[in-house]
């Protein structure tokens, strides 16, 4: 999956110190950008402290309880908290545009390919973060 995607670092943080490899791929600076996309509220509030001076943090995944973090932290660092939800036309206009331009592929983000009958017994194990499930694509014959 790293190759395919292009992806230069992946960080297992549950066999690495997720701070100390982050520190050393971004030469000590941290992430100027800082995206969730899970939704889970741990990784939501730990993800704060990895932003670097000026930083900007976008969540994208849905969470209903309420986040926490250290505004002392947060200001000294003059970052930038942003939400989003909902894409505008022009959002899906500038997408169709990349795919059609080649820019974009958007095979490359499906993992996991089955028929409509094998979602009961599959979805279950897409949960799992071993499987490294990004896009599970259903087919209907």
């Amino acid at each position: 999956m790293k190759e395919k995607l292009a992806i230069k670092h992946v960080i297992n943080g549950a066999s690495e110190d997720t701070a100390s490899r982050v520190l050393t791929i971004t030469a000590g600076d941290n992430p100027t950008a800082v995206f969730d996309a899970t939704g889970n509220l741990n990784a939501i509030n730990n993800a704060f402290r990895f932003l670097a001076h000026g930083g900007r943090y976008v969540l994208v995944g849905l969470q209903k309880q309420d986040i926490s973090f250290s505004h002392r932290e947060f200001h000294k660092r003059e970052a930038t908290l942003m939400s989003s939800r909902n894409a505008t036309r022009a959002d899906f206009e500038h997408v169709i545009d990349s795919m059609k331009k080649g820019l974009v592929d958007p095979a490359s983000f499906i993992t996991h390919d089955v028929k409509f009958d094998q979602v009961a017994t599959e979805f279950a194990s897409w949960l799992e973060p071993a499987n490294a499930v990004v896009k599970a694509m259903i087919h209907f014959d």
